[in-house]
């Protein structure tokens, strides 16, 4: 089987590595096609397998399966089209968006599954398999060795994260970052995290200091296993932390409010923080229910269970007859970027 991985985003990175990391053991051949930025921050690993030029190329490889990270993908690369999606933003209608892209949307949990066999039923061109999110994977086997010396981080202090959605509707940046050098204490290290989309100005707001480092690199997976605590709104790594089991502190999150303390005003924070510090279990029950919704697959494996699953398809024929609409306003959309915007993978 010949993969392509289609990716436009630094942050997908972690997505498709465990899948590559997998791969690399079996006989499927794969390659990348991605956005200048992304193929700047490509591991050395990453760089020693096909790294495609241009879309000339991507057609050339002629792949069986196009995996995409993200919401669309070039309609001119042959092969069944994948999405794997960039995040776990169930709580977003963003997520349950049809794009007329993909022929096989691989689910994270019986949730989202649910919500796609609807559109499937209604769409009827496109499969739904529920397989897990990948990026769980690089979550779950990240090795936690001696992160704290890595990281500078004495071994009393205890770690804040702060990691906020980019959507001017949900975000909490805001609201929340005014407040933050005033209500940190002596013995927290806090490490904030900013979407690569968020509105700029909000980004430079604020800036490092003793107690607060700004994160710049594009996987936040190290700084979800040093922290003690994240703070966030809507946004969906409040999952990815969960799948570790300790305290999520929410802003005006928008549902499943229960996963942990969701707050209204920013005057509750430093309270929110030191109960959540305190009492570590308290919402233990409430984060297992709702990754048994999201994504109950946390043994390190969907990677693998999803390649197995793909296989299936193509040897089953099961797409067979199935076409997908003609899309033309968003394909012309496509063909725009590339030729007026420097390329759409940019």
């Amino acid at each position: 089987m010949k993969i392509l991985f289609y990716i436009s985003k630094k942050y997908s990175i972690p997505i498709i590595s465990p899948i590559v990391k997998y791969l690399e053991k079996t006989e499927h051949s794969f390659a990348f096609f991605t956005s200048q930025k992304v193929r700047i921050e490509l591991s050395s690993n990453l760089m020693q397998n096909k790294l495609l030029k241009n879309i000339a190329e991507a057609i050339k490889f002629s792949a069986d399966i196009v995996i995409a990270p993200g919401n669309f993908v070039d309609f001119r690369i042959p092969g069944i089209k994948v999405q794997i999606f960039h995040g776990l933003g169930v709580e977003k209608l963003s997520h349950y968006k049809i794009r007329h892209f993909f022929d096989i949307y691989c689910t994270s949990g019986t949730f989202v599954t649910e919500h796609f066999l609807n559109l499937q039923r209604r769409y009827k061109y496109f499969l739904v398999v529920e397989t897990g999110w990948p990026k769980i994977d690089h979550i779950i086997n990240y090795s936690t060795n001696s992160l704290k010396e890595k990281f500078n981080i004495p071994k009393e202090k205890k770690v804040i994260l702060f990691a906020p959605t980019h959507s001017k509707k949900m975000q909490s940046a805001e609201s929340l970052l005014p407040i933050i050098p005033n209500i940190i204490n002596e013995d927290e290290i806090w490490f904030l995290k900013f979407h690569e989309l968020m509105n700029k100005e909000i980004r430079d707001s604020i800036k490092n200091s003793n107690n607060i480092r700004i994160i710049d690199e594009y996987d936040i997976t190290p700084y979800l296993h040093l922290a003690d605590v994240l703070i966030t709104d809507t946004s969906s790594v409040a999952y990815e932390f969960m799948v570790l089991d300790k305290p999520v502190v929410t802003y005006r999150t928008r549902s499943r409010k229960n996963k942990g303390i969701d707050i209204s005003q920013p005057s509750e924070l430093r309270e929110a923080i030191d109960i959540s510090l305190s009492e570590p279990q308290e919402f233990h029950q409430n984060r297992i229910n709702h990754i048994k919704e999201i994504n109950p697959k946390i043994d390190g494996k969907i990677s693998e269970n999803l390649i197995a699953t793909l296989e299936n398809i193509i040897n089953d024929n099961e797409l067979q007859n199935k076409r997908k609409p003609l899309n033309l306003f968003r394909k012309l959309q496509v063909l725009y970027h590339e030729k007026f915007k420097k390329g759409y993978l940019r």
